[in-house]
């Protein structure tokens, strides 16, 4: 491990009962990179003590950790995962330290956790570009992100604020650096909740753009932009809307279609089929917010069910636990969803 432990005491006092309680210190070599690993006025360290319920005091280039013993190991791998990602390159931001608690947690839920290594260590998938490295931030994501490599069709669905369209478009990012593919195409369906495109000004691109905004957003975070605006004059990088990809084979490309619960039936079914040799399709969604009129079915909710035994195709579902935005976002997700599963009297009649 990166951090060295100088001392065990389970005898002392801390946030933990005296049963269960332990106490080691960590002390890092690199100066410059604890620093970094504690954060700015030790805002790092702080939020590892709120999550895990511990005692976190720092003194120099070492840290004293105190508290229960499952929350305490908890802490030393998730500062361990963290330091090691510095010595790698990397950088450290507040959704980093909560990711690294999230993982480190799920890992002690679960009997055998896909993603842990001997000793524990944490080895959280991630997505590279030349620009920016993404790692897993919850069990889902790294599930989702393993997904991405093996498989050539995969779906991510769930609420919103998971990850799904941003983690997809950067392992398309990803695919175009290698070689991998030869170009890549994001899509959404032109369907939004209350307006019709034929009544914004402008022409059909600035119609479609702002409902392809997101898709621009992820690029533009995962590439230097000087490089997505060449390769979209180029052809390289084709975002579209959905009406677009008719009677097209999309051959060497990475396929995103995001916002796939406003496709229909035959929209879908006439998307998937665009699939060519060499080709990896990524299609996100979130069944519980269709936009499309009543008594029309999803595509993406049908396709779930349609496809859900075929070979080669995986299906990723995030939940409210997942949603990696403001601590906020997760707790609005939650009640909608409970509200959601109780009908209101008027449904019930």
């Amino acid at each position: 491990m990166n951090g060295h432990e100088l001392m065990t005491s389970p005898s002392r006092q801390s946030k933990a009962s005296a049963a269960g309680a332990n106490h080691f210190v960590l002390t890092f070599e690199n100066n410059r990179y604890a620093s970094e690993l504690f954060g700015q006025f030790d805002q790092n360290l702080k939020l590892i003590e709120e999550r895990l319920h511990i005692d976190a005091r720092p003194r120099g280039n070492s840290v004293s950790i105190s508290g229960d013993i499952v929350a305490t190991n908890q802490a030393r791998n998730a500062l361990d995962y963290l330091y090691d990602r510095l010595l790698k390159g990397g950088t450290i931001e507040k959704s980093d330290v909560e990711g690294a608690i999230r993982m480190v947690q799920a890992a002690d839920d679960q009997l055998q956790l896909p993603t842990m290594e001997r000793k524990a260590k944490l080895n959280l998938a991630q997505i590279s570009t030349r620009k920016k490295t993404i790692a897993a931030r919850t069990p889902t994501q790294d599930v989702y992100m393993r997904a991405l490599e093996r498989s050539e069709l995969v779906f991510g669905v769930g609420p919103a604020g998971t990850g799904k369209t941003y983690l997809a478009v950067a392992h398309a990012a990803q695919l175009l650096e290698r070689g991998a593919v030869d170009r890549i195409v994001l899509s959404r369906p032109a369907v939004e909740a209350g307006e019709r495109l034929g009544f914004l000004p402008g022409d059909m691109k600035e119609k479609v753009d702002p409902y392809l905004r997101p898709l621009y957003d992820a690029l533009y975070d995962m590439m230097p932009g000087d490089k997505v605006e060449r390769a979209i004059q180029a052809g390289v990088i084709e975002i579209a809307p959905l009406a677009f990809m008719r009677g097209r084979t999309l051959a060497n490309a990475a396929v995103i279609l995001d916002e796939a619960q406003n496709t229909t039936s035959m929209q879908m079914k006439m998307f998937l089929t665009r699939l060519g040799e060499n080709g990896r399709m990524i299609v996100t969604g979130d069944p519980s917010q269709v936009d499309l009129p009543r008594g029309v079915k999803s595509g993406l909710v049908e396709a779930l069910q349609i496809l859900r035994d075929v070979e080669g195709v995986s299906v990723v579902r995030f939940k409210d636990v997942d949603v990696v935005r403001h601590p906020m976002v997760a707790r609005i997700v939650k009640a909608y969803e409970a509200q959601t599963a109780v009908p209101d009297e008027s449904e019930q009649r």
